[in-house]
């Protein structure tokens, strides 16, 4: 049984904050939107949401409020006049920002009786809507439960737990974990393409490989949690010389080779200092400095 919709205003109308008050509105839920450019408003309006004229008017439509601006100043600015009309009601926070911004804005909404969930969007606006695409939140596993059959037309909701940093935490080591997996097959993509390869036809096979590297990961985590780093697959020594290849192959076709140089020069720090024969999961000891 589909469950009944309620209704949910959207403050912040640029690509993220439109795709999420789409979202809303193609699952059937009553929608009132915001924006300081009350122009931006208009498609949305067209599919059928209402366009508040301020602030005020947005926060009194919805016990639901879900806000994406550019930055946490300017949630502040937007909503800090309104606190007392948002007293009781739930404010989602999917702006982008720091995790101590996140503790600092839950605070706030805590002093006035604000309930508060931070969000972390896991996906780029076409994206928004989809269950495959993960959204994040911290900092009320309660009210999530509660506002679940809402939320979850946006992506799926992924319960972080009380802290409400955490989900921005994530969300910067989740985007860092994206750009040096981005580096590392252009990297590969240009090396293969040197020979001709098409980039299609390599990364076909490039992600079947990441799902080899998904296990890793999973075995590597468990080591990292113990602290121990038992050299059971493949240990650093063996990989110090398994990359001077990979640099050789990019030396003779002329590829820059600075991404896997840095990866080299982590590796031969743990060797150094001993540790050569341990995982590869020992090298976050280096990161930890």
């Amino acid at each position: 049984m589909r469950t009944q919709p309620v209704p949910v205003t959207v403050v912040g109308l640029g690509q993220m904050g439109a795709a999420l008050a789409g979202a809303f509105l193609a699952a059937g839920h009553p929608t009132t939107v915001f924006n300081r450019t009350p122009d931006k408003a208009a498609p949305l309006v067209e599919r059928g949401a209402v366009r508040a004229a301020t602030v005020a008017e947005a926060v009194a439509a919805s016990e639901l409020v879900v806000v994406c601006v550019l930055d946490y100043d300017a949630v502040h600015a937007l909503l800090g006049p309104v606190a007392g009309a948002l007293r009781g009601r739930v404010l989602v926070n999917l702006t982008s920002g720091s995790p101590e911004q996140a503790r600092a804005a839950a605070e706030w909404a805590a002093g006035h009786g604000i309930g508060y969930l931070d969000g972390g969007i896991m996906t780029t606006p076409p994206g928004v809507g989809d269950s495959a695409n993960m959204i994040l939140y911290a900092g009320g596993p309660e009210l999530l439960a509660a506002h679940r059959p809402a939320l979850e037309v946006l992506g799926d909701p992924v319960d972080l737990g009380p802290d409400a940093g955490l989900a921005s935490l994530y969300d910067a080591g989740l985007l860092g974990l994206m750009w040096s997996v981005f580096g590392g097959w252009l990297h590969a993509t240009a090396l293969a393409g040197a020979d001709g390869v098409p980039a299609a036809e390599f990364t076909a096979v490039a992600v079947r490989w990441l799902r080899t590297v998904s296990w890793f990961l999973t075995t590597y985590a468990g080591q990292i949690d113990a602290g121990e780093y038992p050299g059971d697959d493949a240990t650093i020594d063996v990989q110090v010389a398994s990359i001077a290849h990979l640099l050789h192959a990019g030396e003779e076709r002329g590829i820059d080779n600075r991404l896997p140089r840095l990866h080299l020069e982590l590796m031969r720090e743990a060797v150094e200092a001993g540790h050569g024969g341990d995982s590869y999961a020992r090298i976050i000891e280096s990161f930890r400095k």
